[in-house]
């Protein structure tokens, strides 16, 4: 399938895409405060930056998009039709930098949690329930 804009077009698109403050990242910032957890925002500190960081619980937890980051098994996660190795070689880049700034964290004594944007979308109070159950245990233990 031809793409319906220009490469121009479709590369200042693609370069609005930010880390930050992601929709599902707020989501999730909202919930958790209702919740009751408190966090701190990307910690330049720690590998990786951390969208949110329970210092309290010595969590770190990442927001990752299902496109992006590659949510194996979820039909979010497709390769663009044209200029596949391009794609590819980015996305598999993706993967290992998350795996080696997840190690270093784990390395660093920090508890790490992947929230996947299909998980918010799905059953985002089950989602910060299971959280902060998960979260007391280590508090508790």
């Amino acid at each position: 399938m031809v793409d319906r804009i220009s490469v121009e077009r479709r590369s200042w698109n693609m370069s609005r895409i930010r880390g930050k403050d992601t929709k599902p990242e707020i989501v999730l910032r909202s919930l958790m405060h209702r919740a009751g957890l408190r966090y701190r925002l990307h910690d330049k500190k720690l590998p990786g930056t951390p969208d949110l960081v329970l210092p309290k619980y010595k969590a770190a937890i990442f927001v990752n998009g299902c496109y992006w980051h590659r949510h194996a098994n979820c039909p979010k996660a497709t390769t663009p039709k044209t200029n596949t190795a391009f794609w590819t070689k980015k996305f598999t880049e993706t993967i290992e930098r998350d795996a080696r700034k997840t190690s270093e964290l784990i390395d660093s004594g920090w508890r790490v949690v992947t929230v996947w944007e299909c998980e918010l979308e799905n059953d985002p109070v089950g989602l910060v329930d299971g959280l902060r159950s998960q979260l007391k245990g280590v508090r508790d233990g």
